[in-house]
């Protein structure tokens, strides 16, 4: 799978600020026909961003499609005209029920067959940020295949449970590791809050370390400032590559000389330290570090 260090948003209405994030080297752009347009704008996003999809050039980042909610009436509308330009990916917002990420790859399929790509081409990302979306996320999490994964939506979620935003983030905290227990347990990607203060680098850093300490593959963010330093923090230090590649060395060794468990640099080494270090790697090849 991509890497997804950062996913940026950008309003679909805005032709300037598409472009502009298609030079930032940002590995996801998530080009919006939700929260970012407002309700008198949606019928012009479409068509910018229909012929932002066909005439720039978005080189390695990955091209993504923020609908409005599948059940808001917009969204057969959004999928009708955006999707002849064939994004890599529809993002799903608001999504509580398994059927909603269902509805919407039917609806993928019907326009790959008909344009005769193929079938399960683009993929499909959900953000889960209301209660119900929480309590649903293993019928969510397992839904459909063309599922990727999972974004955790941190400012709706602490409005839709009536609850106060705080900088230690304890209010979240819950919703936050279930959003990463159930990603890995249906072999997803789980993407992190917006840190909406673009200008506290400090506070981003921060953010963007917890959330990778929790499990998260990366971070929604709003502002170009936050690209790289985002992208950063979730890419593997040389350090680290460097301590992975010397335990899967040794474990390699070992497992041909028939012994599962082995001591290392004073540390007994068994299957979840090796896991753990399978996942740094992971995460390295995707960045491009290896």
């Amino acid at each position: 799978m991509r890497a997804r260090r950062a996913l940026l948003y950008v309003p679909g209405d805005d032709q300037y600020k598409i472009r502009k994030a298609t030079g930032l080297g940002v590995d996801s752009i998530c080009i919006d026909l939700e929260d970012g347009v407002a309700t008198n704008r949606k019928v012009q996003a479409r068509k910018t961003i229909r012929e932002a999809l066909n005439t720039l050039e978005f080189s390695q980042s990955e091209k993504l499609v923020r609908i409005n909610p599948v059940g808001s009436g917009l969204e057969s509308l959004d999928l009708l005209e955006v999707l002849p330009a064939r994004p890599g990916g529809v993002v799903i917002p608001k999504v509580d029920r398994a059927e909603q990420v269902q509805w919407v790859s039917e609806e993928l399929s019907t326009i790959e067959r008909s344009e005769g790509w193929p079938e399960g081409e683009i993929c499909l990302i959900a953000i889960v940020e209301t209660a119900r979306s929480i309590v649903n996320l293993e019928r969510i999490a397992s839904a459909d295949n063309r599922l990727q994964a999972l974004i955790f939506g941190a400012e709706d979620f602490v409005g839709d449970i009536g609850a106060t935003r705080t900088q230690a983030g304890w209010e979240v905290f819950y919703a936050r590791s279930a959003v990463v227990t159930f990603a890995a347990a249906n072999n997803l990607q789980a993407i992190d809050q917006v840190f909406i203060d673009f200008h506290d680098t400090g506070g981003l850093l921060e953010d963007a370390q917890q959330g990778m300490q929790l499990g998260f593959s990366g971070k929604q963010i709003i502002h170009p400032n936050q690209v790289e330093p985002v992208q950063e923090a979730y890419t593997p230090s040389d350090e680290a590559i460097t301590n992975a590649l010397h335990l899967m060395a040794a474990f390699t060794s070992y497992q041909d000389a028939g012994q599962g468990a082995f001591a290392l640099d004073g540390k007994m080494i068994d299957a979840p330290i090796i896991k753990s270090a399978q996942r740094v790697l992971e995460r390295a090849r995707a960045a491009g570090k290896l």
